[in-house]
């Protein structure tokens, strides 16, 4: 933890003193030359009206637009380290050179008949992630039952272990899994692991990568934090993806630590998801996690050698389609994935979400669904992880329950799982959160399911979970004066949350 704060103060100081090292020259320029107090007036202009043509989403450039209308200065260098930082990072353009080449791997089965399937067309025409149906799927309603599983599975791995998580943090969890990576590893398995730093900046010392070098496995932090590094250290890797030998994939919401799997209580009963495919799907996780591991270090110049062959045919189980979110593409996958579900919605819509942090289209996209008789239903943690966030969360609640919409808070503890289902037919589960940061900002994971045998178990939890929480009244969701100012000032700052 020392480690952790004095990392965490050093980041800070960095940021703070390029910050006021811009402003220091750019005041004193313009206090000396009235021109230049012109000029940025005009830029500041100038930039507005370019975000007002060019936003993919006005709730969310909206904090942008106020600084630049009413701070130009401040505004505009804001505007421009945004800008910049993406497309001049170093990292960021070998993700995205890698990430583009993962396309080649992920070739549509022409076999599988999808012609027809308007539901399932955007992800895999214009998003790029194949639809495969050889796939046995489960889900895993809590932490400890998709823990137990994958730590069979782990044991059963010949050849390789691919392991990307948000957070990794020392406990009975993560001490389980890493006996068996350090044992798989001295017999000859490829054990690979990749953890967010920024995740990981309170749980792993910064060393950590060279111990577990010397256990024989191979290890790289994500966007390592760096006093210099400017804006792009927003974007991290909340993906949690487990590959084995290329024949079984885990994801879901679940983290490497114990409060994930409650074996210590943080805030209340940890309520969070997994899910486990074994078939044909499994290839796409493996091609995701090469993608971002090759974009540090170039080691396979052919991914094929990781994708397993099935001797025997798995029974086809509808359709299934992992995909990824990018901050790096024209595409919004995971909300657009979202977005959908909830506008091709016959009868329910029901939600996990954790952070409840959403933009004007999906507050529309609910309360139009609710408006024309879908059941929508949404379960939030009824105690937060962090309190000024789930403050903003509640912030949201007032507008989506007087349009219809029911929302719970799960009250025995903490929802983190980011699960939607509808229809009886159609479901995702994955790592995306309903806030700026996972939509916008970091690198996410989701698989898409639709008519596969694991939604009825999907379903169970839903309504299960529901009947142990508390629904939202109007007169509850109706906030007192002083806290409605509170929380409208801070969704002029929630992009930054």
């Amino acid at each position: 933890m020392k480690m952790a704060l004095k990392r965490g103060i050093i980041v800070a100081l960095g940021l703070l003193l390029q910050i006021l090292f811009s402003l220091t020259i750019n005041l004193f320029f313009i206090s000396k030359v009235l021109i230049i107090h012109v000029l940025f007036g005009i830029l500041s202009i100038l930039l507005t009206l370019d975000l007002i043509r060019t936003s993919k989403n006005y709730s969310y450039t909206l904090p942008i637009i106020i600084s630049l209308v009413l701070f130009p200065i401040l505004g505009t260098l804001l505007y421009i380290i945004l800008k910049n930082s993406k497309n001049h990072s170093t990292l960021l353009k070998r993700i995205k050179k890698s990430d583009e080449n993962k396309y080649k791997y992920l070739v549509q089965d022409k076999n599988i008949k999808i012609e027809n399937n308007s539901k399932i067309k955007y992800l895999t025409d214009f998003a790029g992630f194949p639809v495969y149906e050889n796939n046995d799927v489960t889900y895993y309603p809590i932490g400890e039952k998709a823990f137990l599983d994958m730590i069979k599975e782990l044991k059963k791995a010949e050849k390789f272990i691919f392991f990307e998580y948000f957070i990794v943090d020392k406990g009975y969890m993560w001490d389980s899994i890493l006996e068996i990576l350090e044992e798989k590893a001295k017999n000859g398995v490829d054990v690979r692991v990749m953890y967010d730093d920024l995740g990981c900046l309170s749980t792993l010392d910064k060393n950590y990568p060279k111990e577990l070098k010397k256990k024989g496995i191979k290890c790289i932090p994500f966007n390592r934090l760096n006093p210099i590094a400017g804006i792009i250290m927003n974007n991290r890797d909340h993906r949690k993806i487990l590959v084995i030998d290329g024949k079984v994939a885990f994801s879901g919401g679940i983290n490497i630590a114990d409060e994930y799997i409650n074996r210590i209580e943080k805030h209340g009963h940890w309520k969070d998801n997994g899910i486990k495919i074994i078939g044909d799907a499994v290839w796409s996780y493996t091609v995701m996690f090469l993608s971002m591991w090759n974009s540090y270090k170039k080691v396979d110049e052919d991914f094929e050698k990781f994708k397993y062959k099935f001797k025997t045919t798995i029974k086809k189980d509808g359709y299934v389609i992992p995909y990824a979110e990018t901050p790096l593409d024209d595409e919004i996958t995971g909300e657009d994935v979202y977005l959908n579900i909830i506008n091709q919605a016959n009868k329910y819509v029901y939600i996990f979400t954790p952070y409840l942090i959403i933009d004007t289209d999906m507050i529309n996209a609910l309360n139009l669904a609710a408006k024309r008789g879908v059941d929508v239903r949404i379960v939030i943690p009824g105690i937060p992880d962090k309190k000024i966030v789930y403050t903003l969360s509640e912030s949201y609640v007032e507008p989506l329950v007087k349009g219809g919409v029911k929302i719970y808070k799960y009250t025995p503890g903490f929802v983190h799982s980011k699960v939607f289902i509808s229809d009886d037919t159609i479901a995702t589960v994955g790592t995306i959160n309903m806030d700026y940061r996972s939509l916008y900002l970091h690198f996410e994971c989701g698989c898409y399911l639709e008519k596969v045998n694991a939604i009825k178990d999907i379903k169970k939890d839903l309504l299960d979970t529901i009947e142990k929480s508390h629904e939202i009244t109007k007169k509850e969701a109706n906030p007192k004066l002083i806290k409605s100012i509170w929380q409208a000032l801070l969704r002029l700052i929630a992009p930054l949350m």
